[in-house]
């Protein structure tokens, strides 16, 4: 009698042992292929000089990617975008989709928005030793059958001017890389997208989805969602600015702005904020990856909290100006909008989301917010993929979702 009700566990131990065991073989196989892979990836992210101009989403060169999770494939990108000026720049990504036919018509694809990882072209989310990382939410997309294509944004991977923080260019490489992955012979990917961000990806999302039907009319944009977004950046900056992380996010946008405003603005009315300690450090921080060079950020960014500006940006021009000019909201959105927001969240305040939502909804924007008490900012989009699938099903099943308004 024993030994008939021990052999079902001695089963199910066995069945959990075999999985853990195809895991754990798994994740020593993607860290062997993604330390070669690692080795070798310099030279992809070289574009040919000079670049010979082509359509936005036209890819330059593509390569498989080895370490790509059990059950997918992948692809490392390299495509053309446009930036803030107009101008033909080479961007870099990935793209992961199932190993398994794809629908009629094609997978519906979701665009990835990463938060900050830095500004330096070495900090490119696709250069890490697992390039998918950042993507949250990629293996629940991945069962559901989605396909994923994640950019760098112009100036990280490919060498160039950084696009932190400016929502026309982020944006772009966020749709353009759409464009791309629908050209790859393999990939399986339909018209149909949505667009995911989280943090400075949350801003790229959001001006994704407010110019996708004048920039690239030919997909077909179903919904946008994003996680504690950067969408008011004055009242970012204006929040953050005493503390560590404004002062890490401000050292960041100063040499992007420079570089983008250089027409409108010379250089010393851009760092005309910084003290001397603050103009002295940038560019040492700048140089920086957030996520793997945080405690050489932090020794730099300490002594300077407090001490790092002049002034308010938010409030003192021309950075007033610019801000708002990169905040969201400059122009409706016409499809189903999901914001989730952590109610500990001390980088991108529930304030300032609250807002931004309200803004939403006087535009007429379908809009559902979702709270997550005792959730900071780093766990935002993580808290927020059980509510973020149930209104993916509504809006593929072209419902559109109860509104927060």
């Amino acid at each position: 009698m024993r030994t008939h009700v021990r052999r079902p566990v001695l089963v199910l131990l066995a069945a959990v042992a075999i999985v853990l065991a195809l895991l754990a073989a798994d994740a020593v196989r993607r860290v062997v292929e993604g330390r070669s892979e690692q080795a070798t990836d310099a030279p992809f992210y070289v574009p040919p000089t000079p670049l010979a101009e082509a359509a936005p989403g036209t890819i330059i060169r593509s390569e498989p990617i080895a370490s790509a999770p059990e059950g997918s494939l992948a692809w490392r990108v390299l495509y053309h975008s446009r930036d803030l000026a107009g101008d033909d720049v080479a961007v870099s990504g990935v793209v992961v989709v199932p190993d398994r036919p794809a629908p009629e018509g094609g997978r519906t694809l979701v665009s990835w928005a990463h938060p900050t990882t830095g500004a330096a072209p070495r900090c490119a989310p696709s250069l890490a030793l697992d390039p998918f990382e950042l993507v949250e939410g990629l293996h629940e997309l991945l069962a559901a059958g989605y396909a994923i294509a994640a950019t760098d944004y112009p100036g990280l991977g490919v060498d160039g001017a950084s696009s932190y923080l400016l929502g026309v260019p982020e944006s772009n490489s966020v749709l353009d890389i759409a464009r791309a992955a629908r050209a790859l012979p393999d990939g399986g990917v339909g018209d149909r997208l949505l667009l995911w961000g989280h943090s400075q990806g949350g801003q790229a999302a959001l001006f994704a989805a407010e110019r996708a039907g004048s920039y690239a009319p030919e997909l077909t944009l179903e919904g946008v969602a994003v996680a504690a977004p950067a969408a008011n950046l004055n009242a970012l900056m204006s929040d953050d600015i005493v503390n560590l992380s404004g002062t890490t996010i401000a050292s960041f946008a100063v040499p992007a702005y420079e570089a983008a405003y250089a027409d409108r603005y010379p250089k010393s009315e851009i760092d005309g904020i910084l003290t001397p300690a603050g103009a002295a450090a940038t560019p040492r921080m700048a140089a920086l990856c957030l996520l793997t060079e945080t405690r050489e950020i932090h020794a730099i960014a300490d002594p300077l909290v407090g001490g790092y500006v002049t002034a308010d940006p938010a409030t003192t021009e021309p950075w007033q100006t610019l801000l708002r000019e990169n905040s969201a909201g400059g122009q409706p959105i016409d499809v189903p909008v999901f914001v989730g927001q952590g109610l500990a969240d001390r980088l991108v305040v529930p304030a300032t989301t609250e807002g931004y939502v309200r803004l939403l909804c006087a535009q007429g924007a379908d809009v559902v917010l979702h709270t997550f008490p005792g959730i900071t900012h780093a766990l935002a989009a993580d808290a927020s993929l059980p509510e973020l699938f149930l209104w993916l099903a509504e809006v593929e099943a072209g419902r559109r979702p109860s509104t927060a308004c």
